[in-house]
């Protein structure tokens, strides 16, 4: 099959991770896929691999964006030149432009859905989600079925995968030297890789940090990550005296290089799809401590491969995360579970088997509608 993925920009975050570890997926079983988006810091690198990227203006929020209706010509175009089979779409800004791509070009597109969106009016008259859906966890596919009233015969469950590739276990001499490198001295690490979002719960962390920096006066606390929260978070540190036991990263392409740092990840989110930054810190063997929401709890299974706590909860949330500090032996136990856990039920090969079989049923299904 030729595919044409669709998405917003391709800057660092979790939908680009998702994107690439789906190219390469698809590529190793056959097929061939193109990106188009207004571009961002990892094109090169897509391209690197092998990719095509279609640089196309569309970065905006807005569903009625000039930028769009101006776009289609051009994708028109191209879908034509490649010989495109079918679009796949991630964002609403993409869905839309799908909607009349998919109509002029006489090719069916699928949407996944990486999380939950607000019952707007616009989305429920023009829900433009294609003739399938992918949904990335059981949450999400029943967020869909009960608030927007999405047929559950269009919607296929297909859990993000993780490349392990790209995610190497270091070990304890390599932690300490690339330590070293950011100047970081002895005491544990506590890590949140995360787009600085009120419902990623940062701020209940930093609550939680004040706690444990009066038990264990060397902890430290790296938030990872870029958004509208960071000069609010950075003002709590501030008011709390905590500038010296957290410190604020901007978002990397290569996640695993922070991961290495921490000897424990915490997301302590108000509202999570799955959570692909949990399914990417288990596999490089750290134990996570999450919030009890969305997906994050079919990722986590108590005491075996992280701790799960009430979302919101400051007293919780500090509580699970001095379990696994004081009991470091137990910490790395948990983690070692949670990299088995990722390899038997996340991989990236069952990824890619799963979305390129729901694009064949879809296409199918097109055909066969478009003969009647």
């Amino acid at each position: 099959m030729n595919i044409l993925v669709l998405a917003n920009h391709l800057n660092t975050g979790g939908i680009t991770s998702y994107l690439f570890t789906l190219a390469k997926g698809l590529k190793r079983i056959g097929h061939n896929v193109s990106v188009a988006t207004s571009g961002g810091n990892r094109v090169e690198e897509l391209e690197g691999l092998g990719f095509k990227h279609f640089t196309v203006d569309i970065r905006t929020k807005s569903e009625i964006s000039p930028k769009i209706y101006l776009s289609l010509p051009r994708l028109n175009r191209f879908i034509r030149e490649e010989n495109i089979d079918i679009l796949h779409t991630h964002t609403r800004v993409t869905q839309v432009a799908a909607a009349f791509l998919s109509r002029s070009s006489r090719r069916p597109f699928v949407t996944t859905c990486h999380g939950f969106f607000k019952p707007r009016l616009s989305r429920k008259m023009f829900p433009c989600w294609g003739q399938g859906i992918i949904a990335i966890s059981e949450p999400v596919r029943k967020h869909l079925m009960n608030d927007f009233g999405v047929d559950g015969r269009k919607i296929s469950l297909v859990h993000n995968g993780i490349d392990l590739a790209d995610f190497p276990i270091v070990d304890d001499a390599e932690k300490l030297r690339m330590r070293r490198e950011f100047g970081i001295s002895q005491g544990p690490v506590i890590g949140i890789i995360a787009r600085l979002s009120d419902v990623k719960g940062h701020s209940i962390l930093i609550s939680a940090m004040k706690k444990i920096i009066s038990k264990i006066p060397s902890a430290l606390l790296l938030i990872v990550g870029e958004g509208k929260m960071e000069g609010a978070l950075k003002g709590q540190v501030n008011d709390l005296g905590l500038t010296e036991q957290i410190r604020f990263y901007p978002i990397v392409n290569k996640t695993a290089a922070m991961l290495s740092l921490m000897d424990v990840f915490v997301m302590p989110s108000l509202q999570e799809g799955l959570g692909l930054s949990v399914m990417e810190a288990q596999a490089m063997n750290l134990p996570v401590v999450g919030s009890r929401v969305g997906g994050i709890p079919s990722l986590i299974e108590e005491n075996k491969t992280g701790i799960l706590v009430s979302p919101g909860n400051v007293d919780e949330l500090e509580q699970g995360i001095m379990r696994l500090l004081s009991d470091l032996p137990k910490a790395k136990e948990l983690g070692r579970n949670a990299r088995q856990f990722i390899e038997r039920n996340f991989s990236a090969e069952e990824m890619a088997v799963k979305t390129a079989d729901f694009y064949k049923r879809i296409l199918k299904e097109y055909e066969e509608n478009s003969r009647r």
